[in-house]
């Protein structure tokens, strides 16, 4: 949620919101490449490698590896855990921890580990995968990024293990397949273990990706992920986003961050503008749209996982703050 000021233009205020994320998120340092295209047909299913695995695979001395699907055509059912995410032709499927996955199509099928469908590298060229048992198609692109900046620290919880982002219709859709086309076109063969191939287009994508993603995390334009380092305020972000359903007080995240409350409440003013009681709720309903958007999990379910008691309590907390219950709104944005 965007936070206007008194006599402040609400559309001014999420315009300048959006240039400081994209500013932001500019100025950390990404490297990597898409490694590895796929053509699956129904009935199909995967499971990934051991994260430790694909880090020694694609980029052995990255401190933090995240990975991302960008699915070409058909639809697919991509899990981390016990998140489980539907996406569709268009969609960026993003895995911000490289946590191990399992990934299918509409039917069900035995998953195959994802070894025995790709060749151990060294590679002479970029990975091609065909399988599946010859059913309606599913093209998939897959691209990894390093970085060790805290916004991929999977401590600090700013990410579900596993999200999808739905380009909206017009030129971000068109240049997101436009640009997983030009890639494949230009990565050309291995040199030693990894793949030769351009690294600026991934790191555009990933940062438009999750500049839509984060678009909406509750915080004003004056330095969210500024915030994700600040010692004071970082700890309690972090216990706010690892355990939203717990029942937090002030004096609870004052004690994570080792300072008082009256400290804490400053310091969060101060770095973003909200006190840290409203910065909580404003998460929980940032995970609760997540949850909405890319899971079938029922509302009373989401409702526990973000802190309510019952479906009816989240509901009115929900409605407040988007205009609408969140079984409407669900329903308005498949």
């Amino acid at each position: 949620m965007t936070i206007a000021r008194p006599g402040h233009d609400p559309e001014a205020a999420a315009d300048d919101r959006s240039a400081a994320l994209s500013q932001a998120l500019a100025q950390i340092q990404l490297s990597g490449a898409i490694f590895l295209r796929a053509e699956y047909t129904e009935a199909w299913a995967y499971e990934s490698m051991p994260s430790d695995s694909t880090v020694a695979v694609l980029a052995p001395e990255a401190a933090q590896l995240v990975l991302f699907h960008v699915v070409v055509t058909g639809s697919c059912w991509i899990e981390a855990g016990s998140d489980k995410v539907w996406a569709h032709e268009g969609d960026v499927v993003v895995l911000p921890y490289n946590d191990q996955h399992r990934m299918g199509g509409i039917e069900t099928a035995d998953l195959v580990p994802i070894s025995q469908l790709v060749n151990p590298p060294p590679w002479s060229s970029m990975p091609h995968i065909v399988h599946g048992l010859g059913g309606s198609r599913s093209e998939v692109v897959c691209g990894y990024l390093a970085c060790d900046d805290r916004l991929f620290d999977p401590r600090m919880g700013i990410f579900p293990p596993v999200f999808v982002v739905t380009p909206p219709d017009g030129p971000l859709r068109l240049w997101v397949k436009a640009s997983s086309d030009l890639v494949l076109q230009q990565t050309t063969a291995a040199t030693g273990d990894l793949i030769a191939a351009p690294t600026d287009i991934p790191q555009l994508l990933l940062r438009e990706v999750l500049k839509l993603h984060l678009a909406n995390a509750p915080a004003t334009d004056t330095g969210w992920l500024a915030a994700l380092h600040d010692p004071v305020v970082a700890p309690a972000i972090a216990a706010i986003h690892g355990d939203p359903s717990r029942k937090w007080t002030l004096a609870d995240l004052a004690r994570e961050a080792t300072v008082s409350s009256t400290v804490l409440d400053e310091r969060f003013r101060s770095v973003l503008g909200l006190a840290p009681i409203r910065y909580l709720t404003g998460w929980r309903m940032h995970v609760a749209e997540d949850l909405l958007r890319s899971t079938t999990l029922s509302v009373t379910a989401i409702a526990h996982r973000v802190g309510y008691e019952s479906e009816e309590a989240f509901s009115r907390a929900f409605k407040r703050d988007h205009g609408s219950a969140p079984s409407v709104w669900r329903v308005a944005r498949l």
